[in-house]
């Protein structure tokens, strides 16, 4: 396959709001071994793209500086040492970096094929969500069928994932939004109880709605403000997984007593700095797992809005209203 020597990508040539994003040409990246080489048809927003953009989350060293960190289209090359994937076949993958592209290498440990029925649009939705609600809920958070959940922004991309895969595995899901309209598509995903954050304090409904039980895990993206109603909303043995600190990441004159009575666990990760095996690791649990699941329509996908690449700023605007219910997609 005859590939071009320039492609366009979006350049960030210092950090800023969105408009310091602007339409470039450049080299295409180079294909190391273990990597495949896409070219891209749609590109994923999500917020760590929004953090990178504003000099707050610098890539890794061997990343690409380019935005972007989940894609789906075409493969076009195979590095050194890749197997089971074919010149042609489309394929959506978990980026390192690189992804607001026409053009982008990914590690092959890190790209599944398209579920049956799905486009590029739909398939790029999935890797940074999925990946994500996948290791904190199920691997880390240990969550399993008939235990119960509290997803904290229950209409967010990574919301609107959890509630339907931890009710497609068994549990009972409570979640939390802003408004009575994102509550309502928050109970229209799975959610047996959805919270107004700004109406109700979520931790005295999970006590009436549990008996005073609480629940046996908690997806958290906000942080510190959250962390000791968190506590006092985990049932025993309970797990409280942080993925993000949307509003701060310092709790003061917190209580830990109930973590040790409760014998909780309060853990949390990120996705990128994970090694190249871990996130192979998830990729083979979600082919495994979860992939026969998106093909039966069990679980799905939601796309809030699906904009031109050029269109780039827009999306990012988009995505810091916070008045999106799931994903953002670029297309090229």
């Amino acid at each position: 396959m005859t590939l071009p020597a320039e492609m366009l990508h979006v350049d960030l040539p210092q950090p800023g709001g969105p408009e310091a994003m602007v339409m470039a040409r450049g080299p295409l990246p180079a294909v190391r071994a273990g990597e495949i080489l896409l070219r891209v048809e749609a590109a994923g927003v999500n917020r760590p793209d929004v953090l990178q953009r504003m000099g707050a989350y610098p890539p890794p060293k061997d990343a690409s500086p380019i935005l972007g960190l989940e894609v789906a289209g075409e493969i076009v090359a195979i590095g050194e040492g890749v197997s089971g994937f074919s010149i042609g076949e489309k394929v959506t993958a978990l980026a390192n970096g690189g992804g607001y592209a026409a053009y982008c290498a990914v590690p092959a440990g890190q790209a599944l094929p398209y579920p049956k029925g799905f486009d590029a649009v739909q398939a790029a939705a999935l890797p940074e969500t999925f990946f994500t609600v996948w290791a904190n809920l199920f691997q880390m958070a240990g969550l399993t069928e008939g235990e119960t959940v509290l997803i904290h922004g229950g209409t967010s991309g990574i919301g609107t994932t959890a509630i339907q895969l931890a009710r497609a595995f068994g549990a009972e899901v409570f979640a939390t939004a802003g408004s009575a309209e994102k509550c309502a598509a928050c109970v229209s995903l799975g959610a047996k109880r959805a919270i107004n954050y700004r109406e109700e304090d979520f931790a005295a409904v999970i006590r009436e709605e549990t008996g005073k039980r609480g629940v046996d895990a908690i997806l958290d993206m906000v942080g510190a403000p959250y962390f000791e109603r968190n506590i006092a909303s985990l049932a025993k043995d309970g797990c409280l997984s942080i993925i993000a600190f949307l509003q701060g990441s310092v709790a003061e004159k917190v209580d830990l007593m109930p973590i040790m009575i409760k014998r909780l666990t309060v853990t949390g990760s990120t996705m990128r700095p994970r090694t190249a095996q871990e996130k192979q690791a998830i990729r083979d649990e979600l082919l495994s797992e979860v992939w026969p699941l998106l093909e039966k329509g069990t679980v799905r996908p939601v796309i809030h809005a699906v904009l031109p690449f050029s269109e780039v700023a827009e999306a990012h605007r988009l995505m810091e209203t916070s008045q999106h219910v799931g994903k953002i997609i670029l297309k090229l």
